[in-house]
């Protein structure tokens, strides 16, 4: 399946007369469609909410596009929980999923309203000190252990991951919990990363409503949601078939019909906390060719670098490169994509085969809009780049400008490093 833009080359020649690359652009309507696709989805369930994964795209103008569909925040951090707060995010729609807390965030989480949900057995006395009580809605991180496996094979590795109570102790704690005067519960789990199938979902409520069930008969204890949390992958490649949504929420909901309701638990509410499947397609990173290299191998330099997309870099992970106004042409060049930090896997592609690329092509780099900017940092002074809206209608809007060395420089309270610069 070809990738194609969600802008096109004559449209792109435009936004950068007005925002010079690189910047990160997000596409309205996209964003608009997807989210209605993902609240239709799961519709029969009347209590259902999608928490968008702020970690993943932390932009204001994002968040209240998304609350349009009645989407809520799930935060991590202090700040990502300001942001939710900022922005009109009231208490029943912002789900607090941190670990390794700071005393200070559960107190500022207690004060929002936020629903806390704790990572470890532990946080349960380290929670009840920092706020003086046990709210009465809470809900615990759920780590099975061992590897999740479907049917494609093996999956992930969650007994590998630092989050989340064993079985044994999600227990012990909906009972501790419940001494210590909680009345409603959630149960929240992340098993698999970034899957590419329309099977996670649905194999992770099966397990989860089993466990709900007998949780509560153990323990007496309120189930009142279950968060699947995230996991429901993109389409990186173009031989991927992307995850088809509707056919996820049909799945969730057999299980629902099949484990929770003959166990008289049909008013269980069911949350997501999707950040990579809500923005991910629907934002790219816009950069330029400026440096073509011939030595061992053939390298094309672009304006952009790691500090503007991370991923390719951390994790070898592949995005798309579209060469605008080239995407028909025969990809018959061989071409590493660097950026221009001294890391030598600063690299946005490795023997990629792409059309022939000459200095000022515009290049696109798809499925930037989750888990983008949003990594970026400061490594070599970079700075980070502006984000740019690409409206419904076809208009622009910045939404985030870029950084300057005025930025990069403002915690240096020490020094006045810019007092003889000028234009900074």
């Amino acid at each position: 399946m070809k990738k194609e833009p969600f802008v096109s080359f004559e449209q792109l020649k435009e936004i950068v007369k007005e925002y010079p690359t690189p910047f990160h652009l997000y596409d309205e309507k996209g964003i608009r469609e997807n989210a209605k696709a993902v609240k239709e989805a799961f519709a029969w369930n009347p209590g259902f909410r999608e928490y968008f994964a702020v970690k993943a795209t932390p932009n204001p103008f994002i968040l209240n596009i998304l609350k349009e569909y009645d989407c809520g925040c799930d935060c991590a951090s202090l700040t990502e929980l300001m942001l939710a707060d900022s922005q009109g995010f009231d208490g029943a729609h912002i789900m607090f999923s941190s670990n390794d807390t700071p005393a200070e965030e559960f107190v500022f989480a207690d004060q929002i309203g936020a629903i806390i949900n704790l990572d470890d057995f532990t946080h349960i006395e380290f929670l009840e000190n920092a706020i003086g009580r046990i709210p009465e809605t809470i809900s615990c991180r759920y780590n099975p252990g061992g590897v999740f496996q479907m049917s494609n094979g093996i999956m992930d590795n969650p007994g590998d991951a630092k989050y989340g109570f064993t079985t044994e102790q999600l227990f012990e704690g909906f009972r501790l919990l419940k001494e210590k005067g909680a009345k409603y519960f959630g149960i929240h789990a992340f098993l698999a990363s970034n899957t590419v199938t329309n099977e996670y979902y649905p194999k992770l409520a099966r397990q989860l409503f089993e466990l709900a069930v007998r949780l509560q008969r153990e323990t007496g204890c309120h189930i009142k949601f279950i968060n699947l949390s995230g996991g429901v992958g993109v389409a990186y490649t173009p031989e991927q078939e992307p995850n088809d949504i509707r056919a996820i929420g049909e799945g969730v909901r057999r299980a629902y019909e099949e484990v929770l309701e003959p166990a008289g638990m049909g008013d269980i509410a069911i949350y997501t906390e999707m950040g990579r499947f809500m923005l991910a397609p629907y934002g790219c990173l816009v950069t330029t060719a400026i440096h073509e290299k011939h030595t061992h191998k053939e390298y094309i330099g672009v304006d952009a670098c790691a500090v503007n997309l991370m991923r390719p870099a951390m994790y070898g992970a592949y995005h798309h490169i579209t060469v605008m106004g080239k995407d028909n042409n025969v990809c018959d060049h061989k071409y590493d994509v660097t950026g221009s930090l001294c890391e030598n896997n600063d690299k946005f592609a490795v023997d990629r085969m792409l059309p022939k690329i000459d200095m000022g092509d515009l290049l696109v780099i798809h499925d930037a809009g989750a888990h983008g900017f949003s990594m970026g940092y400061n490594y070599n002074g970079k700075l980070k780049s502006a984000e740019v809206l690409l409206r419904e209608d076809g208009s622009t809007r910045l939404i985030r400008r870029a950084e300057t060395p005025k930025d990069y420089f403002a915690t240096f309270d020490c020094f006045d490093i810019l007092k003889d610069m000028k234009n900074l």
